[in-house]
């Protein structure tokens, strides 16, 4: 072979292209590369930023859940049906149209207002089939208010008792506005009779009847705590009188469901001032014997006719409950009995009495597991009530005795000998 063979040969001129192309198509390598990566990061942002957003909705629909959950639990009641005719009945109770409630009220008339709740204002109603009632109108469609109608249906529907207000009816969740619909109790409340006095001038309740509310209230009470519900708004407003005089405790928007195998529910202390069991309001511990507490207030209203709050009243004596305790411990509590009672000549009615005061300071401890349970207490009413006018028993309820058996009793370590004897407001 030649030199020029090997010069001009295949075998120097391939060695010349070589060193040519790999340089461009290590270029065009680097290019898909550089174009995949791109690809790839893109498609992990777009995922990333896909992950981001997805979370935010979840969490904010999440949130949202938990405000419209009592609305949701409204709507439910009527889910699988259509609404749409006036008189079907849903859960045992009639479902009304928006209007005809309009008209029974003469269009929520402000003359007609029986009174105001917490979520709402009664108004009194005539239907069409000629009852009288009581129309709740709820303020707006918000959380709470929302809230308290679901309870109301939700209680009220489940609950029979002669001594609990009967609820008839609502609206549809489709409705203008949400409604319920009530027997009208027409007496006015326990409130109007002991401090209306502009109301009820000639009405001054006789002890015989206070000691028949007292009963009422306390057995409507048992048989809710019998049935796993909390009233949470216990007070004078809120138990309604008929014609004759008996109870109808009403009001259930900020009833609570309270299973017996749960010691407690955490919520944040709702009531009214005046009535709120004071460990509740510090440990935020729901209990039947909340209610309790509040029965107490009622007692000792009962007793002496003063109103649960009174800001004329001395800073520490502006609650009731404070101003009976201290009075009760010093052994002042007469002090405190309504005069128009007239027990200053009748000494076998002061015992009575004094004998309730005892039951209402057992009520009235600051530690739920001072007091009595809601049967307890019904059982010591339905035993003063039995004893009275029996001389023999007055010894075992005299009125000294008893504080001193009342203090005793607010300490653990000594023995519990007391408990072991034997057109009117209208506020739903």
């Amino acid at each position: 072979m030649s030199s020029s063979d090997l010069w001009y040969g295949a075998p120097v001129l391939q060695s010349e292209d070589h060193s040519d192309i790999h340089p461009k198509r290590n270029e065009r390598h680097l290019k898909v590369a550089v174009i995949g990566l791109s690809i790839g990061l893109a498609t992990v942002i777009a995922i990333a930023l896909f992950v981001i957003i997805w979370l935010f909705y979840f969490r904010r629909i999440k949130s949202s859940g938990v405000k419209n959950q009592s609305r949701a639990n409204y709507g439910g009641l009527s889910r699988n049906t259509t609404i749409p005719e006036s008189g079907a009945v849903y859960f045992g109770i009639t479902v009304f149209f928006y209007k005809e409630l309009q008209e029974a009220t003469n269009n929520f008339n402000k003359a007609r207002e029986l009174g105001e709740g917490g979520f709402g204002t009664v108004y009194y109603g005539k239907l069409g089939d000629g009852r009288e009632v009581a129309v709740k109108r709820l303020f707006e469609r918000s959380y709470r208010p929302v809230e308290s109608f679901t309870n109301e249906i939700q209680i009220l529907t489940r609950m029979r008792h002669r001594n609990l207000v009967s609820l008839y009816g609502c609206t549809s969740r489709h409705s203008r506005e949400l409604l319920l619909v009530y027997e009208y109790i027409p007496n006015g409340t326990v409130n109007s009779h002991l401090h209306d006095k502009k109301e009820n001038q000639n009405s001054s309740l006789p002890w015989d009847m206070r000691m028949k509310i007292a009963i009422e209230t306390a057995g409507a009470l048992t048989y809710l705590h019998a049935n796993d519900v909390i009233h949470r708004d216990v007070k004078t407003s809120n138990i309604l009188l008929d014609n004759s005089f008996c109870v109808k405790v009403a009001d259930f928007g900020l009833s609570r469901l309270y299973p017996n195998d749960v010691t407690h529910v955490s919520t944040a202390p709702r009531g009214t001032p005046g009535y709120v069991d004071p460990e509740y309001r510090l440990c935020y511990q729901l209990t039947s014997k909340s209610d309790v507490y509040s029965f107490g207030v009622v007692l000792v209203e009962l007793i002496s006719s003063l109103p649960a709050v009174d800001f004329s009243r001395d800073r520490d004596d502006i609650k009731l409950a404070n101003l009976a305790k201290r009075k009760i411990q010093k052994r002042e509590f007469s002090e405190l009995i309504d005069p128009s009672l007239r027990f200053q000549t009748d000494e076998s009615l002061k015992n009575v009495i004094s004998s309730v005061a005892e039951l209402a300071f057992q009520c009235l401890q600051d530690e739920k597991e001072l007091r009595p349970s809601m049967s307890e207490a019904l059982e010591v009413l339905q035993k003063i009530e039995s004893c009275k006018g029996e001389a023999e028993n007055h010894e075992g309820i005299d009125f000294h005795h008893g504080v001193e058996v009342a203090q005793s009793y607010a300490h653990p370590s000594l023995p519990n000998t007391w408990m072991k004897p034997q057109r009117h407001q209208q506020t739903f």
